[in-house]
């Protein structure tokens, strides 16, 4: 830890909980235009970062931790690597920003959300839930198969 930004995911997972939020692992290899955007409360994403020692950039990457969070129709890149929030932008904006991202190795995502809309996977629009509910049910059958 010593303050370099890679703290455990079990940290951030209980100080969710206690503001009655859950994080919910994003599979990056689904579609983000299955995100139901409006139910999350913002994202979290560990990913490669240069270690800067001082003015110098040593080749070297860890792991940190950055939030996305929607304010006034505009979603913000809250780093606090940075010297000021970043605007990404609207909704689309903020989808192509995580895909690109989600395409460098080791980049992981979280969804920030309220526990009931984890419980219900609100955080899913319709027709992507409907589809995993179908491979569940298709896997099911398979292993019931064999």
């Amino acid at each position: 830890m010593l303050g370099l930004g890679n703290y455990d995911v079990n940290v951030i997972m209980a100080a969710l909980q206690n503001k009655e939020c859950d994080a919910v692992w994003w599979d990056k290899r689904r579609n983000l235009q299955q995100l139901q955007l409006d139910s999350i409360i913002g994202v979290i994403m560990n990913m490669p970062s240069p270690i800067q020692l001082g003015f110098v950039s040593v080749p070297i990457r860890r792991k940190h931790w950055i939030t996305i969070r929607q304010i006034d129709n505009t979603y913000y890149n809250l780093d606090s690597k940075l010297n000021k929030p970043q605007s990404i932008g609207d909704t689309e904006a903020v989808r192509k920003y995580l895909q690109t991202q989600l395409k460098v190795k080791g980049c992981e995502l979280l969804l920030v959300v309220e526990k009931e809309v984890a419980d219900n996977r609100k955080w899913l629009r319709e027709e992507g839930a409907q589809a995993e509910e179908r491979m569940s049910e298709l896997q099911d059958s398979a292993s019931a198969a064999s």
